[in-house]
């Protein structure tokens, strides 16, 4: 199967927008779009920010990056192997 491009892939960028803008005015028709408060886009403007910060200094050596270690409810539980079936 190759990577022959399926669904919004296939189409222009016209084509795209044309398309998810409907999506946007029905849901605010409908009353189910999200609008976000100024408090929310700061916060999440703050967030994507710090993120982006920490990157960059981390790909350029200014801060060491830390192995997260795993906690014990993140652990894999053990499965059965088809062996055994």
């Amino acid at each position: 199967m190759g990577n022959k491009q399926r669904g919004f892939a296939s189409m222009s960028p016209e084509k795209q927008r044309e398309i998810a803008s409907k999506g946007g005015k029905a849901a605010h028709q409908k009353g189910t779009a999200h609008q976000f408060t100024s408090e929310e886009a700061r916060a999440a403007g703050r967030k994507g920010g710090q993120a982006s910060g920490l990157a960059r200094a981390q790909k350029s050596g200014r801060v060491a990056v830390e192995k997260e270690e795993r906690r014990p409810e993140e652990e894999t539980v053990p499965t059965a192997s088809l062996d055994e079936y």
